[in-house]
């Protein structure tokens, strides 16, 4: 196993800043950012990120590519995304398998037609994403709460659209597990189908039990029990890989933060010294 692998991230927010400065070092193995809340600031921001730049590692985390968008790509956001990532000296470029515009920006991220007219239509412009930014795109599989027009499955949409673009992926668990519950199907099954090679990083989070049949997916509480099972079995069948909190608000201190990113830590730690693989 890799150490390279056996990393660990949070998401970063600008709320926590002064909490970040007040101490050495946070520990972590990498910060995670949309491009779009950094990439436009100047003053105390761009210092204080170009700073942290330059003692961390980072990824970033896109909201607005709108990949399966019916309207044109944005080629100069595309751009300068790719500038803000060479400025940073940031490799890892990730979305959401989704879109949030359509004649107009839609404020939600929601889902592709599971068809496989969208997957050729996502893929084409997946590869065009990439060749402008001369970096994989990574996409996360997404939470969603209906499916119109479905013709195929989640499972058989995502496995589409990596293998044919040739993308990498975000594994979200906490998401594999809000739609299981959703849309009734197995979890499992559905991390043991993805390709282990394009697994580039993952996420996990917390979520909101609306219902005993419905979870909304809102990175605004603690993760539960089940995600981080959930988050050991995929380390079992593909190994491990780095792995990143996200919480977006109902955001505590540090320290309480600090020991969700330590569970992952020994987690990863545990399934790489006993070598577990599930078949």
């Amino acid at each position: 196993m890799s150490v390279e692998r056996q990393k660990v991230g949070l998401g970063l927010r600008r709320e926590m800043l002064e909490e970040i400065q007040s101490v050495s070092r946070v520990p972590i193995d990498f910060w995670e950012v949309a491009p779009e809340n950094w990439m436009t600031l100047g003053g105390r921001y761009q210092k204080a990120f170009s700073q942290l730049t330059s003692e961390y590692p980072f990824k970033t985390h896109g909201l607005s590519l709108s990949i399966g968008s019916p309207d044109p790509l944005d080629i100069e956001f595309i751009k300068a995304v790719k500038g803000f990532l060479d400025l940073h000296g940031i490799e890892h470029y990730s979305e959401h398998l989704s879109y949030c515009s359509a004649e107009g920006h839609l404020y939600d991220l929601l889902p592709i037609p599971f068809t496989d007219e969208a997957v050729s239509y996502v893929v084409q412009r997946i590869r065009q994403v990439q060749d402008i930014l001369e970096r994989p795109l990574i996409l996360e599989n997404v939470s969603y709460y209906a499916a119109p027009g479905q013709q195929l499955s989640e499972l058989d949409f995502t496995l589409a659209v990596i293998n044919e673009s040739d993308c990498q992926l975000l594994l979200d668990v906490n998401n594999v597990h809000v739609n299981s519950v959703n849309h009734g199907y197995d979890a499992k099954d559905f991390i043991k189908a993805m390709p282990s090679s394009r697994i580039a990083y993952g996420h996990i989070a917390g979520h909101y039990n609306e219902a005993q049949d419905l979870i909304v997916d809102t990175h605004g509480a603690d993760v539960i029990e089940p995600v981080w099972q959930l988050l050991e079995f995929a380390y079992g069948v593909h190994g491990v890989f780095p792995t990143l909190l996200e919480r977006d608000f109902n955001i505590p201190p540090m320290p309480v933060l600090l020991q969700e990113v330590q569970r992952i830590r020994q987690i990863q730690q545990e399934c790489s010294s006993s070598k577990r693989m599930i078949a």
